[in-house]
């Protein structure tokens, strides 16, 4: 494993990059998280030079500037550029939760690229209904008058950073402990932050609607290996993910016990 940094018009994108030579493969973590959530897989991935992304405002990513929106559009346009950076122009895409949604758009959008697309936790993305996007376009501009990281948390050291990412749930300590030290920065005083931007914990401007979603994955046309927990997600339930995944040209969907 060594850390690379790849220039792009997103600012200086952090990745770890697992392996030396390869089918070339750009793994996306999920929403706070960072690269360091594919340490524990990479081992048992022989064969692949893995890429794991710290997506723009994670990990030791460059922060968007304050005029640009964190979206999964511009995630995914952010992975693109990536790919670009390494030379790649063609890949494959490992995606966990939000990363897993950002691989969809990019695996929609530019279907000649992606030679093929695994997820884990994701086929697209949140969505909302249509009559709730005025009131999420507020909730999203209401936010922007609060300063990003005004009331940001100063941990003591890295062992109370743990714990509190442990209380979050969904991980034990083994897996949490990689990604929170990738995760955090010294503070001015003393102690440590969360070094992604404070802004991602701002209200989303817009989201998809289901029938959008639907519609882009049926613009995928590599083959997908989709894995789930069983029993389901609350943010990926059984019903969305089989009418979603009905959709797709090649398919196999794997369930594994688990949180």
């Amino acid at each position: 494993m060594r850390e690379i940094h790849l220039d792009t018009p997103f600012g200086r994108l952090a990745a770890l990059r697992f392996g030396h030579g390869g089918t070339p493969v750009l793994a996306l973590h999920g929403w706070l998280d960072n690269a360091a959530s594919f340490g524990p897989l990479a081992p048992h991935l022989d064969g692949l030079d893995l890429v794991a992304l710290d997506l723009p405002g994670h990990g030791a990513s460059a922060h968007l500037p304050p005029s640009a929106e964190y979206t999964l559009v511009n995630a995914a346009r952010a992975v693109l550029s990536a790919a670009d950076a390494l030379g790649w122009s063609r890949f494959s895409l490992l995606g966990h939760s939000m990363g897993g949604a950002t691989a969809t758009l990019v695996a929609a959008g530019a279907p000649g690229r992606v030679a093929r697309l695994a997820l884990i936790e994701a086929l697209g993305g949140l969505v909302e209904a249509e009559d709730a996007t005025a009131r999420r376009l507020q909730d999203a501009f209401a936010a922007l008058a609060e300063p990003a990281g005004a009331r940001r948390r100063v941990f003591p050291d890295v062992a109370t950073a743990v714990r509190a990412r442990l209380l979050a749930g969904g991980l034990d300590e083994a897996a949490a402990r990689p990604i929170v030290e990738r995760g955090l920065a010294p503070a001015p005083d003393g102690g440590y932050v969360w070094r992604s931007d404070a802004r991602l914990t701002r209200p989303t401007a817009v989201r998809m609607t289901e029938g959008q979603v639907r519609d882009v994955i049926r613009a995928i046309e590599c083959p997908v290996r989709l894995v789930h927990a069983v029993p389901a997600f609350r943010f990926f339930p059984a019903d969305v993910r089989d009418a979603r995944a009905a959709l797709l040209r090649d398919v196999q969907v794997v369930g594994l016990d688990g949180g």
